[in-house]
């Protein structure tokens, strides 16, 4: 992966050399800071013949002047001041991402005609930058600058000109451990399964304790004394042993019970005998977004000092095609005592999740639970990419939910439970059967999990469509997404924390 940009904040000043950054807002053009600089009065010339307008993510750009100190002026829009909210702090960074190109050294004039800032949207600007400028290239032994010339290329520095500095650099503190968080994430889905497998995936959670995180990882042989029969039952195909990594994060007061969440860590999921089809496959690496998701999560709220008390449990398997692989018709018996009748091993992601889910219950009393994971394709025929299903025995937790979503973007859309749903799962031959048919796919998935949570608050994200291979934009392009981090960590902030 790519360094990170390294980013600093000052006062409003008149950059000595590099590119210079400025902002329009469509009401007022550019500020009468940004034409003080003698360099910047160049783009006022060049917004006619470009037709820029100020329309929110539009560019334009010139080469400075001849005898002036730096190199390049962009200019991008920010549409109309009232609709300037956090996230389009964050997209508007991004835009600045994609401008940087080979620049080595950026100067950022937060000073918009019209618009009051503060140190709040300096730091989405600065976690815009560092998000968007994210590339998973670790593997690639030589870099492409975009020249033809194969060479490392150095991070840019940034300096985000700003009225003040101080709040600006203690805002970013905050947000920075956030962005960690998600390029944990990415990081995570991206690496190929060759590379990261459970044990692998459990020595990264393991690397949480640098931040103050608790971490316990059981082994097969603990999950075993434990009656985690659903879960091993995915595992044991696999040469690779599976995990439970165990993540504890008390930042909250001693007596007060924690949140908690349950990601789906499928680290290549083959399908197991009920295989998948050959095209695509590579991309079940991916399988495991939803325990990325709670990894980066973990990773944000420690780093953040987040005042809460919180558990991150993530169930990591490899599922394989093996002579000791399950076959479709077995009955196992999960930890929750319940039996599951096996009809098809590619429906593999909520056996692992029933033991996690009612281990992380028995265990720890949570005020709720949220898991999330990779589960259906068929929530991406409902929802496509745009949205994760959002599934709740709860609607405080739901609503909760679907706000942190809308304030990030990282958007959710509810789905529906209910008996004639729940009743599609039940089988003839034990409690219950991992797949309903073919209508409703995504729901009676759903319902399968919501048997392994008793009476505690509880929501299941399907984030088949946005943790991997969804559509790039302002503020990612990489394959994996490290969805759910942001929309996580604002639900914790919003209403848990102390």
């Amino acid at each position: 992966m790519t360094s990170k940009p390294s980013i600093s904040f000052a006062k409003p000043g008149t950059p000595k050399k590099g590119t210079v950054i400025v902002f329009s807002a469509d009401e007022g053009g550019l500020s009468d800071a940004a034409r003080a600089n003698d360099p910047a009065k160049a783009l006022d010339r060049a917004f006619p013949v470009a037709d820029f307008n100020g329309k929110f993510g539009g560019v334009v750009e010139v080469l400075a002047p001849e005898g002036t100190a730096v190199d390049r002026l962009v200019a991008i829009g920010t549409g109309k001041a009232a609709s300037l909210d956090d996230h389009a702090w964050l997209k508007l960074g991004g835009v600045v991402a994609a401008q940087l190109r080979k620049a080595t050294e950026v100067a950022v004039i937060l000073d918009i005609q019209g618009v009051t800032t503060d140190g709040a949207a300096a730091a989405g600007i600065a976690s815009g930058i560092q998000l968007r400028s994210y590339s998973f290239d670790k593997y690639k032994t030589k870099k492409d600058n975009g020249d033809g010339k194969a060479e490392d290329r150095k991070p840019a520095k940034i300096t985000i000109h700003c009225a003040d500095p101080a709040a600006a650099k203690k805002a970013f503190a905050d947000a920075e451990a956030v962005v960690g968080g998600v390029l944990l994430a990415r990081d995570l889905v991206n690496e190929p399964a060759n590379i990261l497998g459970p044990v692998e995936f459990a020595a990264e959670a393991k690397e949480l304790e640098k931040l103050g995180v608790k971490v316990e990882i059981l082994t097969e042989k603990e999950m075993k004394k434990l009656g985690m029969g659903s879960l091993l039952g995915v595992a044991q195909g696999s040469v690779r042993p599976p995990r439970l990594a165990v993540m504890q994060w008390n930042g909250g007061k001693a007596k007060d019970k924690p949140v908690a969440f349950v990601g789906k860590g499928v680290t290549f999921d083959s399908g197991g005998v009920s295989i998948k089809p050959a095209a695509g496959m590579e991309d079940m690496k991916g399988d495991m977004g939803g325990a990325a998701a709670v990894t980066g999560l973990m990773h944000a709220l420690a780093a953040r000092k987040a005042k809460v008390n919180v558990v991150g449990i993530i169930g990591i398997v490899e599922n394989m095609v093996d002579g000791n692989a399950q076959r479709p018709g077995d009955i196992v018996t999960s930890m929750s005592g319940q039996t599951i009748e096996v009809l098809n091993t590619d429906a593999e992601g909520r056996l692992v999740l029933a033991d996690a889910l009612w281990y992380c219950n028995q265990r720890f009393e949570p005020k709720f639970m949220v898991n999330l994971a990779t589960l259906t394709g068929a929530i991406m025929v409902a929802l496509g990419q745009s949205h994760a299903g959002l599934f709740s025995n709860n609607d405080e937790l739901a609503e909760r939910l679907t706000a942190a979503g809308t304030a990030t973007q990282e958007k959710l859309w509810r789905m529906p439970l209910g008996s004639e749903y729940d009743k599609l799962i039940d089988s003839k031959n034990a409690d219950m059967k991992n797949i309903g048919g073919r209508y409703g796919g995504s729901i009676t998935a759903a319902q399968f999990l919501q048997r392994f949570v008793k009476d505690t608050p509880w929501a299941h994200l399907d984030i088949a469509g946005t943790a991997m291979g969804a559509p790039s934009n302002e503020i990612n392009q990489s394959w994996g997404s490290g969805y759910g981090v942001r929309l996580l960590d604002r639900l914790v902030r919003d209403h848990y924390e102390g």
